[in-house]
């Protein structure tokens, strides 16, 4: 069979399709780059969330991958095509499993806002490049205004028991509105018939919309706290987060997690009382405030941050811990945090772009001080690593260089837990100079330790917002404003539910593998690091087969039990 013939067989056998997995396609990578194409170019055409038109296409677009996944030859492949056949099924049945999940709580949406129906009717027919009837739709809009107009309780009844749902409503319902706004003007003065019909009705329409969105609003305050301060999340249940860590190669429960996390807190506890005693506090957290107090003047943290990046390149080139290019180690940037975003993140952030939190001449007195006590010189040399260089900047530098069509596997516990692990690396190596750094060094670790503990137990519906902000203010000694921005950035941030237990966890994952590959003598340090960053996103359980060559089948489960209870967690997790 001809090149051309077989094109045309792909074509006609997956019903316009570009190649899939079948005889025409041999590549693992292909696979995963068509995917990553196609699946982009779905949500780019089908965007409204509560559109079943949306639904069924993606429903039916998950289903034939899934199906042709399991139809190709998996003994026949190379290790590296394994491997990504293995992570692009386990990624298409994730996303698969969300959208049902996602469906699920719509359906609950749709009956807080009874309208929806033929407003997604005429959104999605004009996103099918069908030409609206201008006095079709105007009948819909004025229909809908009287049924917002009569009916002013039903959705009400949803605000005291489901303020989760509630807030899930107002989003959808935004997005609603964003869609019908360029709806019309995409009709609107172009189709003098459409407007002589729709202007009206739409803008009654509106107004109505926008009164019922402030409504549940304001019914999601219930005070004076702004919505923007309130922490609303939408938790999503412990059967689904256990359903989440499968997916995630985690064959652990978020109860077994727990119980982790509060081991490594407490070893954490006892290393904090060791530091604080030789530095002459009975109290640890007499001693962590001695340290907070150790900051820099106002317009000096920038070179104290570019300071600490140099130090902690130069130490991993004195210990020959990894490569790094040369390129990487002058291709990153600075800048400053606004106050805004400080609400949301405390603490500087990084990649390629470092963004250095501090106060700025705006803010409260008592806000400059708690944000100068949280950014102090000993806590800002426990992370700067962590943001740049051995962590995310050279992270995504190697990632750009390096099997890139791996980047829809994105994990944090690749991406966080690699960053925690040198942190912990850097630690059992005595990076920490002196009792202050090792106090701001176990900061740091037993925030992440705290992060296992009120993510997963808020999804699980444990614990309250408020329950999560005091356990970082009485365990980890957060300043009250940085703790309330931590966590209201983990429920409300866009991360999904395993993102803030990905530092901590994925950290013992990189640990365990370290110990069976570097310390057995398997590989140096170097050899392992640069292996890591060479195979790009996957689950730490995948790369582990990678890298020690285990033998994976397509639909895997995990199974390594990573973390060991009776090591000491410094020197043997």
């Amino acid at each position: 069979m001809s090149a051309v013939c077989k094109l045309l067989f792909c074509l006609i056998t997956l019903g316009g399709f570009l190649p899939m997995p079948s005889p025409c396609q041999g590549q693992a990578r292909d696979w995963v780059e068509q995917f990553s194409a196609d699946e982009k170019s779905l949500k780019f055409k089908y965007r409204i969330h509560l559109s079943p038109l949306r639904e069924a296409r993606l429903t039916e677009f998950y289903a034939k991958w899934i199906k042709k996944l399991s139809e190709v030859d998996f003994n026949s492949l190379d290790r590296d095509q394994k491997v990504d056949t293995v992570l692009l099924n386990n990624h298409i049945r994730l996303q698969a499993r969300k959208l049902q999940e996602n469906t699920e709580l719509d359906s609950i949406v749709k009956q807080i806002i009874p309208f929806w129906k033929p407003l997604i009717e005429i959104l999605q027919e004009h996103e099918s490049l069908k030409k609206l009837d201008g006095k079709a739709v105007a009948q819909s809009l004025a229909d809908v205004t009287l049924a917002i107009q009569k009916d002013q309780t039903r959705y009400k009844l949803f605000m005291d028991s489901r303020p989760n749902l509630v807030y899930r409503t107002t989003l959808r319902m935004e997005e609603i509105l964003r869609s019908l706004d360029e709806m019309n003007r995409f009709y609107d003065e172009y189709d003098p018939i459409y407007t002589w019909w729709v202007a009206k009705p739409y803008a009654e329409l509106t107004k109505e919309m926008k009164a019922c969105l402030e409504s549940l609003q304001v019914s999601l305050k219930g005070d004076a706290i702004s919505l923007t301060e309130k922490i609303i999340g939408q938790p999503i249940g412990a059967k689904a987060l256990d359903a989440e860590l499968q997916s995630a190669m985690i064959p652990y429960n978020s109860r077994e997690l727990i119980d982790l996390a509060e081991r490594e807190l407490t070893w954490c506890d006892n290393e904090m009382i060791v530091a604080s005693k030789a530095l002459g506090f009975t109290d640890w957290r007499d001693a962590q405030n001695f340290v907070k107090a150790k900051h820099v003047e106002p317009g000096q943290q920038p070179e104290m941050i570019a300071d600490l990046a140099r130090e902690a390149i130069q130490f991993l080139e004195v210990h020959q811990l990894i490569t790094l290019p040369a390129i990487a180690k002058e291709s990153w940037r600075m800048k400053m945090m606004s106050p805004a975003r400080q609400k949301m993140s405390p603490y500087f952030l990084g990649g390629n772009t470092i963004i250095v939190s501090f106060p700025t001449d705006t803010m409260s007195h008592a806000d400059k001080l708690m944000s100068m006590r949280g950014n102090n010189i000993h806590f800002a040399r426990a992370t700067v690593h962590h943001e740049l260089i051995p962590g995310h900047h050279l992270q995504y530098f190697m990632n750009d260089r390096n099997k890139p069509y791996r980047k829809i596997f994105s994990t944090p516990f690749w991406l966080e837990g690699w960053a925690v692990y040198w942190e912990t690396l850097l630690w059992d190596m005595d990076f920490a100079r002196s009792p202050e750094d090792r106090i701001g060094m176990l900061f740091w670790r037993k925030h992440r330790c705290a992060r296992i503990i009120f993510s997963l137990g808020y999804h699980a519906g444990e614990m309250t917002p408020e329950e999560c902000i005091d356990l970082l203010i009485d365990r980890v000694g957060h300043e009250r404003n940085n703790a309330t921005a931590e966590v209201r950035r983990s429920i409300m941030g866009g991360y999904g539910p395993l993102y803030q237990a990905g530092y901590m966890l994925g950290a013992l994952q990189f640990r365990k593998l370290h110990e069976e590959l570097v310390q057995s003598g398997k590989m140096t340090n170097r050899e392992f690091h640069d292996a890591v960053l060479k195979e790009n996103y996957m689950p730490i359980e995948i790369l582990r087969a990678r890298l020690l060559e285990l033998d994976l089948e397509l639909n895997y489960k995990p199974n390594w039990r990573f973390y060991d209870e009776t090591a000491t967690p410094s020197k043997g997790q």
